[in-house]
């Protein structure tokens, strides 16, 4: 007997998943990915007619044991590693529900906490952009706030003010927190949020948790976080130990950095209207330089692929210079 997941054909369904367990002829279960490595997955149950008739398998592994006990079904998968896993039902929110959870993800610390729904630094207007590219967003449905969604130059949630980015969030769970760091891409990302005027960086885990990883060395991805806070202090990286957390600190962090542009900067503005920084300028026509992350968001605009991360090719460069030729004053 196999446990089979495959791709879910419904194009509408957010959870891209089916996973088939060979228990009281077979019980199909859509889920949002193919195994519970960081957090449990949400699981929906189905009938077996919505098994496909030619799947498209992602994943097929043997099973030792598949047996169900009281509540939850217990999976022992034949392989070495990610072998042990369980189907639970249970009820929350009023209605019934099914989590896929592992050994690693159910040792998770559960803070047993009701996030407050008071209004965040007193606004009743404040507007969350998520980048399109975000996948499973945040949606801040207990909070009293409007999400939109649109590509943003970095981070993945953002507060735009007259069509300017002015404080972004990177969301990282641990895994895509250690990927990128060990890979090189956090130091680049961090680099572009240090360009904007308030930016952060939100771990869905608890630091403590970097000291239990098994297949990088916890020292590296420590020594490697210190390194980045010391080259980029003005982008803060905070563990939220759990989602939820981590939404709640990043919809209270760009609410104050709301109130912060509405008044701090207002005041220093009218403190020191004459006192203005030079623009960068081209040598060829003193045109001021855009920065990399608004060239990234005029090309999209414009159709061309761009990567997400790090320096711009040389030709989206000239692209970006022959849509703003220098103008010469009259």
């Amino acid at each position: 007997m196999d446990l089979v997941i495959a791709r879910n054909p419904d194009p509408d369904s957010r959870l891209p998943f089916l996973l088939r367990v060979p228990l009281a002829g077979g019980m199909v279960f859509r889920t949002s990915d193919v195994w519970p490595r960081t957090k449990a997955l949400f699981c929906y149950p189905v009938e077996v007619d919505e098994w496909p008739a030619d799947p498209d398998i992602v994943e097929r592994v043997g099973l030792r044991s598949c047996v169900r006990r009281g509540a939850a079904i217990d999976l022992v998968l034949d392989r070495g590693r990610e072998n042990r896993s369980q189907i639970v039902f249970t009820r929350g929110r009023g209605r019934e529900m099914v989590f896929w959870q592992s050994p690693r993800t159910r040792k998770q610390a559960r803070p047993n906490v009701r996030t407050p729904t008071a209004r965040a630094a007193g606004l009743d207007d404040l507007t969350i952009v998520v980048d399109s590219h975000e996948r499973y967003a945040y949606r801040c449905t207990g909070q009293q706030v409007n999400t939109s969604s649109r590509a943003l130059p970095c981070g993945d949630y953002g507060l735009m003010v007259d069509d300017r980015l002015i404080a972004s969030v990177e969301r990282k769970s641990l895994a895509d927190l250690v990927g990128s760091l060990t890979g090189g891409k956090l130091r680049f990302a961090l680099a572009e949020l240090a360009a904007l005027p308030r930016a952060a960086v939100v771990v869905e885990d608890r630091y403590s948790a970097v000291f239990k990883l098994d297949r990088v060395r916890p020292a590296v991805v420590a020594d490697g976080l210190a390194e980045l806070q010391i080259r980029y202090p003005e982008v803060p990286i905070v563990f939220c130990e759990t989602r939820q957390l981590a939404e709640e600190w990043t919809y209270r962090y760009l609410a104050a950095a709301r109130q912060w542009f509405e008044t701090e900067e207002a005041a220093r503005q009218r403190i020191t209207p004459t006192v203005q920084e030079e623009p960068a300028v081209d040598g060829a026509g003193g045109v001021p330089e855009p920065s990399t992350a608004e060239v990234r968001a005029w090309a999209r605009e414009q159709g061309i692929s761009v990567p997400d991360r790090g320096r711009l090719r040389p030709d989206i460069w000239a692209a970006w210079h022959a849509a703003h030729p220098p103008t010469t004053s009259p």
